[in-house]
């Protein structure tokens, strides 16, 4: 049995933490944004996804599938300051990544659009990648995974 082989059997082997029972699922992934309706605008009119919750202008829900991208403006809840005083902002380096087909066509649609481009087109063993950015600064991965 490799070392590997013994790390993955004592994982699957422990018994489930007390955690566990109160984690449901994932629910979505949150966006710290400065405009709730401009960033609505962006993901649904330039990215396909579709409008959900809003209580605008403070928050939005939007989801393509079964993702949802929760957009929080500077009123929401969930982008109050930390109790250490710490503010909750836009930007970073996390992100959704995106699966796309075709992306270098997408990013001449995008570029006429004129969508923020973090970098060129990438391609790897695992597929094509760029970086878009929404009109806030967040970071969104568009990838398209090798044939």
């Amino acid at each position: 049995m490799t070392k590997e082989t013994r790390s993955t059997a004592a994982i699957q082997e422990r018994p489930p933490r007390a955690s566990v029972r109160f984690v449901k699922g994932f629910h979505g992934v949150r966006y710290q944004v400065r405009d709730v309706a401009r960033s609505v605008a962006f993901y649904t009119e330039q990215l396909g996804f579709v409008p959900g919750h809003q209580q605008l202008p403070a928050f939005a829900s939007i989801s393509l599938g079964d993702t949802q991208v929760l957009l929080s403006g500077p009123g929401a809840s969930g982008s109050r300051p930390m109790p250490d005083g710490r503010q909750q902002e836009p930007g970073g380096w996390n992100r959704v990544v995106l699966r796309v087909a075709d992306l270098p066509e997408l990013i001449t649609t995008l570029a006429k659009a004129g969508v923020r481009f973090r970098n060129e087109m990438e391609v790897g063993p695992g597929g094509k990648q760029v970086q878009i950015e929404d009109p806030d600064g967040n970071a969104i991965e568009l990838f398209e995974p090798a044939r």
